[in-house]
């Protein structure tokens, strides 16, 4: 898809603030209202902006441990790589979940609410499972950058 720089600043724009009204966004980028909605519906019909979302904080949540597993899995074939995605699906306390290339076949990325619900999450639910051979935990001491948006520059 061709983005142009008109879209690229608009995206920059909804990425800081979802919220804002077509009003907002065509005082921000210099273009009328009318035309700032055909591009978000253009945009969003494209998938382009695939939805609008609260940023909550999850501490506040009661989520206060961040943690990175590393998983490999018992065999290597797609039928137990599907059944190893199935369970993630239905884990909400996998925040994030990559299949990679290299020692470990899986990084995810789980928030509990202590040790004690780790310590559940890793013993009860992955190390049972028999996708799963080996789990590998490290527990986040700061995070020093958050996802706040993908790399939008309408001056590229």
């Amino acid at each position: 898809m061709q983005l142009d720089r008109l879209d690229l600043k608009l995206l920059a724009e909804l990425q800081k603030d979802g919220r804002l009204t077509n009003n907002d966004l065509s005082e921000r980028i210099g273009l009328s209202a009318s035309q700032c909605s055909r591009r978000r519906a253009r945009l969003e019909d494209d998938k382009v902006i695939r939805g609008y979302r609260a940023d909550i904080d999850r501490q506040k949540m009661g989520m206060g441990l961040l943690v990175v597993i590393s998983v490999t899995l018992a065999t290597h074939n797609r039928d137990n790589a599907k059944r190893f995605a199935r369970l993630l699906a239905d884990l909400p306390e996998v925040l994030e979940a990559f299949s990679l290339t290299g020692e470990m076949d899986y990084h995810l990325k789980v928030a509990t609410k202590d040790l004690a619900a780790l310590s559940h999450f890793v013993n009860e639910v992955l190390l049972p499972h028999d996708s799963v051979q080996h789990v590998k935990t490290s527990i986040v001491l700061n995070v020093l950058k958050d996802f706040e948006g993908l790399a939008v520059d309408p001056d590229l």
